[in-house]
């Protein structure tokens, strides 16, 4: 299985998702949009991962690669090739697809339960509620056909399915204790006092292990969904 993964900033990297890909001896290439980069042909890639970043999806001026990279995205969905997107990615995949990203009416920071919508029979399933790391203050718009997957108290769009093998989550399964380190430590700016749905810096630092290892749990399922035909 080749997986492709396109990383937008270098604090923001695979989490728990790097076990599974080693597990699965995936061969794993990626695109790095804070160095020199070029995307791929999608000709033997089976699988695209397109991970979180503190940029928007809207700042194609200021990032001309955004154009390319939702060009990118937008060819693998139509080629019916295995895409997460995680936060900023679940983001690119609905902008790519012609839905509008915008910030939401809050920001989202920390631990917070999400809700499943009503299951589908041929859709992935969350639990009923389930408690995951958050780091965002945009939301999307549904993409034309998707499925809503799952909401929050804070954002409606949590995660959506388009057909059998593309899902966006706006929310963090991968995340680690090391990486949640990492995304505090440079990012500690909007850690904003006395917002609903944003936890202090030390909230987060006191976050037990267990709560990474259920949400890195739930990850492998939505992974193994995903590449369940064997693509």
């Amino acid at each position: 299985m080749h997986v492709h993964v396109l990383q937008h900033v270098p604090f923001e990297g695979l989490g728990s998702i790097e076990a599974w890909l080693s597990h699965r001896g995936a061969r794993v290439t990626y695109t790095r949009f804070f160095e020199p980069a070029k995307l791929p042909a999608l000709t033997d890639i089976n699988f695209i991962i397109a991970l979180g970043g503190p940029m928007s999806v809207n700042d194609e001026e200021q990032l001309p690669w955004l154009r390319e990279e939702k060009r990118f995205v937008a060819e693998a969905v139509a080629s019916n090739k295995a895409v997460l997107g995680i936060c900023l990615g679940a983001q690119l995949i609905a902008s790519a697809l012609g839905s509008r990203v915008y910030p939401g009416s809050e920001k989202e920071i920390g631990w917070f339960p999400v809700f499943a919508e009503p299951a589908l029979s041929n859709t992935f399933v969350f639990p009923a509620s389930t408690e995951v790391f958050h780091w965002h203050g945009e939301t999307f718009d549904l993409p034309a056909g998707a499925v809503h997957l799952a909401s929050s108290a804070a954002c409606r769009n949590q995660a959506f399915q388009i057909g059998a093998r593309v899902i966006g989550l706006q929310f963090h399964l991968e995340t680690t204790p090391k990486s949640a380190e990492a995304i505090i430590n440079n990012c500690a700016n909007e850690l904003l006092p006395q917002q609903r749905y944003i936890q202090t810096e030390p909230a987060l630092r006191a976050v037990p292990v267990a709560n990474y290892a259920g949400i890195n749990m739930l990850m492998t399922n939505v992974l193994e969904y995903l590449v369940r035909d064997g693509g």
